[in-house]
């Protein structure tokens, strides 16, 4: 099973029939040259790519732009059109009123299989005795966090809030929850490494695509920043594929992972199984 585990579903057209909304979403995240997607052309794309599920992940910053993005009621619309191909997250704003009530509805009554998080965006350290609550809610229904990591094109992000040195505290503080730094933390991935050498908690997604060539971009991360002998014998087991979907071509990049060298046991990882075991929903598998 191949899994993309970073996928922005703004414009996909069930949820986004509103001139209005889609005029605030291109702004709201920095994406200005993609239309509305019906859903067959989403299917036709993952074909295409030779994905079977995409991870959708919804942007709540309820507090900076007094209304979420994407909600995870939307979220949940999308799941119930595709389930036999969409993972639905949730997204919930730490400085917006009711978060953690939020959260709760949206795993016991949603069904969603995780939290997305941006603090570049959402303005807040991870460590922040703010988020407790939260991470303890993920810890209850044993449910997996993305944090946004590294360099954001979005407006009024700072990257200071999500350098990967920043989440150690959180990952050391919550064995059990699993994190993944997605974007791999770039350009500090390097410190993204140590940490998944550190602590078994820690994934990351490829969701990294900072200049123009997909290949040689993915063999300057994955082949010098980070020797690829690393990832074969040391991080195969938490890396996850992810694109970053619309703002990157998945078929693209997808292509891109499958031509640095790895094993095939390490890109069977990497494609899928990771994704399996960070997600931990056994009706994937079924």
């Amino acid at each position: 099973m191949f899994i993309d585990m970073h996928v922005h579903p703004a414009f996909f057209e069930p949820i986004n029939n509103d001139p209005e909304t889609e005029n605030m979403r291109h702004s709201a995240l920095n994406i200005h040259k993609n239309g509305t997607a019906p859903l067959q052309h989403i299917f036709n794309q993952m074909k295409c790519a030779g994905l079977d599920r995409l991870c959708l992940l919804p942007e709540d910053y309820t507090a900076q732009l007094g209304k979420p993005v994407v909600t995870n009621e939307e979220i949940k619309i999308l799941v119930n059109s595709a389930p036999d191909k969409f993972i639905g997250f949730a997204s919930i704003d730490p400085y917006g009123d009711n978060a953690t009530e939020k959260l709760e509805y949206a795993f016991a009554e949603l069904g969603l299989k995780g939290l997305k998080l941006h603090p570049a965006r959402q303005h807040f350290y991870p460590y922040d005795e703010k988020l407790r609550p939260i991470y303890e809610i993920c810890i209850k229904y044993n449910k997996p966090v993305i944090f946004h990591s590294g360099l954001s094109w979005e407006p009024d992000s700072y990257a200071k809030y999500a350098r990967p040195i920043e989440f150690e505290e959180v990952v050391a503080r919550y064995p059990k929850l699993r994190i993944c730094l997605a974007h791999f933390g770039w350009p500090w991935v390097q410190e993204t490494a140590m940490l998944m050498l550190k602590y078994p908690n820690v994934y990351a997604d490829t969701a990294l695509l900072y200049f123009d060539s997909a290949y040689e971009f993915y063999k300057k991360v994955f082949q010098q920043d980070i020797p690829a002998t690393w990832i074969d014998r040391s991080l195969r087991h938490q890396i996850m594929f992810g694109s970053n979907n619309p703002r990157f071509e998945q078929i693209r990049m997808a292509d891109a992972v499958s031509k640095l060298g790895f094993r095939d046991s390490t890109l069977e990882l990497i494609k899928g199984k990771n994704a399996l075991e960070f997600l931990q929903c056994d009706e994937l598998t079924s």
